[in-house]
Formats: C-alpha cells, structure tokens, sequence
C-alpha cells in the first residue's frame, strides 16, 4: 500500500474543519468507550495542532473546559478552551492549573504526544514509551475517580510492561488501533477506564 498523505481522513478532517486527521482516532476511540460527556473538564497534552482538543471541547460543550499543552502552537481557538506552549516537564502544572482556573480533578486525560522521531525504531520507541510514562504520571496525579485516560504510543516489547502498569490505576485497561491510523503506523492506543 502507498503513503498518502491526503487520505479519506485527511481529505475529512478539512471538510469538517478539524486541524488534523488523527480526531478521527480520538472518536473512535470515543464511540467505543463512550468517555466523554458534556460539561467534562478535559487535560489535552501535545495538543498540537489540535484536532483532539475540538473534539473534547465540542463534546463537553459550553460548560466544559479545555486546557491543552503542546511545545508547539497551537492555532485553533476555541471558546472553551486554553492551551499553553512549553514542554510539559518543565511546568508547574497546579500554577498552570491556577492562573488559568482550572481546578483539578480532572474528567479525563489525554495525550497525543510523539516524540521528534529519528527513524531508529527502538529510540523513537523508547522515547515514545517515556512521553506515554509521563502522561500516566500526570494522570495519577490529576485526573477524577471513575476518570479517563488515552494515550498513544509506539507498540514495543515494552508495551505490555505499561498495560500492566496501568492496570494498578484503572479498572480496565484496553489496547486499540484505530480504523483511521495509518496501516504502516506503529501506533497504537492504550485507555485507562475508570480511575479507581
């Protein structure tokens, strides 16, 4: 099969406004699990360029908020929504949380993050593998009981080591690819369901 860049998803997501393909994972992923709600307060990290932060913010609608972080820009604006350019490990996320007014817990966090890749299988893997550590770190800390967590990944043979991880913290814990990503993608999804 040949890389198209502008695919059905592709060519979908401009029809339909959204910055990027890759919302189209996020709702899959969404009508499958069924996590967002109206009025959620959503944590979007590597929110750019922002397709997944539409998503959440058409999905929790007026009275649901938005805070995405990305070391990129993002350029879609969104009236529920704030986004913040600086690399997550260098932040203070609850001085963050509080000039921005948001106050946590957290209904669901997501993450989108990739590393810059090299084109060395096993260090894009292992760099994937320590954003997706992060993110889950992040989610311990922030996110609500009976909360969501998505996080993409490059599948590895590490990949098991973080599903089990995950399982300490959620009742339930699922791998996904979906329909949307790219055949020759190495990326797979996991969520974490209901944060006990």
């Amino acid at each position: 099969m040949t890389y198209n860049p502008r695919d059905h998803y592709f060519r979908k997501a401009k029809q339909e406004n959204f910055a990027a393909r890759s919302v189209f994972k996020l709702e899959e992923i969404d009508q499958k699990f069924k996590m967002f709600k109206p009025g959620q307060v959503v944590l979007d990290l590597g929110a750019s360029p922002g397709s997944w932060s539409q998503y959440a913010s058409k999905m929790a609608g007026e009275k649901g908020r938005v805070l995405g972080v990305d070391l990129s820009p993002v350029t879609v604006k969104l009236k529920n929504a704030v986004f913040i350019q600086a690399d997550l490990r260098d932040l203070n996320l609850e001085d963050i949380f509080k000039e921005h007014g948001f106050v946590p817990p957290f209904d669901i966090v997501m993450s989108d993050m990739a590393p810059k890749t090299t084109g060395i299988r096993m260090t894009d893997q292992a760099r994937s593998m320590e954003l997706c550590e992060l993110a889950l770190d992040v989610a311990r800390r922030f996110l609500k009981k009976d909360g969501h967590f998505v996080c993409k990944l490059f599948h590895s043979d590490d990949f098991g080591k973080l599903r089990d991880e995950m399982k300490k913290t959620f009742a339930k814990v699922e791998a996904v690819k979906p329909d949307s990503t790219r055949k020759i993608s190495k990326e797979i999804f996991l969520v974490g369901l209901s944060k006990k």
